[in-house]
């Protein structure tokens, strides 16, 4: 009769193979994929492991399956199905970008701006290329009475951002638009608008992510951002952004950090921007840009 297998033996394996394959937080995903498997919570998990407990026999196999995928570099995200992004648990899987840490600080950096804003002004925040819809629905869940738009194109995207909309109940309204063209459907947000924000695709055509599961996994619709530079979406996104946006209105965008000092040229050289700053990532790296709308509107805007 097959015995259970010790839980901290069985993270200890896992994590070793994982490191062997490249797994940048080798025993964070053992963890999350046998507590996935368990059913409980990764803090359940640590106990149990204190407490001895074992791998039930029936489940063994399951997990094993799932560290294959993962040591082949399937991410973790797709195996687990969720994705944590500030207070929220995302659905995520093949079709849509996984949301990571530096965009939870772009997030933050809306959501700073819009509460910060009077409390008496009607707060309206637009969330370009939203893919899962994270950042929409971090504004929606972390600032109270704020109207949020969300725009995607993709519509393999759009089903998870349906389905997290659906799941967290909170109030997003989602339109299937591309931000390199007309923008019909924010028509009657022209002008209106407090904060835009984006983390569009922006890699260059000829650059390869490092990333395994970036690569590999990710769709090249919500990487590569189009020109030789990539830049094609996020020049598309600040002419938006430009329509959008209220004198003084914040655009706030992502971007690689190769790309802060063009993106900032380029919006510094625009009348239509002020206050142009640079924003780093939890690692120092400059991974946004934001810029505050002078009262000078865009020809046909």
């Amino acid at each position: 009769m097959a015995t259970e297998a010790d839980l901290r033996e069985v993270v200890r394996q896992a994590t070793a193979r994982l490191s062997t394959a490249g797994v940048a937080t080798p025993r964070v995903d053992a963890c999350a994929l046998l507590a996935f498997v368990l059913e409980v919570e990764v803090g359940e998990l640590e106990r149990r492991i204190v407490l001895g407990h074992g791998l039930p026999v029936d489940l063994a196999a399951r997990f094993a399956a799932l560290l294959e995928r993962r040591c082949a570099r399937e991410p973790l995200q797709h195996l687990t199905g969720r994705a944590g992004f500030r207070r929220l648990d995302l659905a995520v899987g093949p079709g849509v970008f996984v949301p990571r840490p530096e965009t939870e600080v772009v997030a933050g950096l809306a959501i700073e701006e819009l509460t910060r804003r009077d409390a008496g002004e009607r707060l309206v925040a637009v969330d370009l290329c939203t893919g899962s819809g994270a950042i929409a629905l971090a504004l929606a869940d972390e600032v109270p009475g704020v109207e949020v738009h969300a725009v995607e194109v993709s519509e393999a995207a759009l089903v998870w951002t349906r389905r997290n909309i659906e799941e967290t109940g909170l109030p997003v309204a989602l339109h299937a638009d591309d931000v390199t063209g007309r923008l019909d459907t924010l028509a009657d947000l022209r002008g209106r608008v407090a904060v835009v924000v984006s983390n569009p695709p922006y890699i260059p055509p000829d650059a390869v992510p490092i990333d395994v599961e970036v690569a590999g996994h990710d769709p090249h619709e919500a990487l590569y951002g189009g020109g030789r530079d990539g830049l094609d979406v996020p020049r598309a996104v600040v002419a938006a952004a430009a329509a959008l946006l209220v004198p003084g209105g914040l655009l706030v965008m992502e971007h690689a950090d190769v790309q802060s000092g063009t993106l900032t040229d380029l919006l510094s050289a625009d009348d239509a921007w002020q206050d142009v700053a640079a924003h780093t990532d939890l690692t120092g790296r400059p991974r946004a840009v934001a810029a505050r709308r002078t009262a000078i509107r865009t020809p046909g805007s």
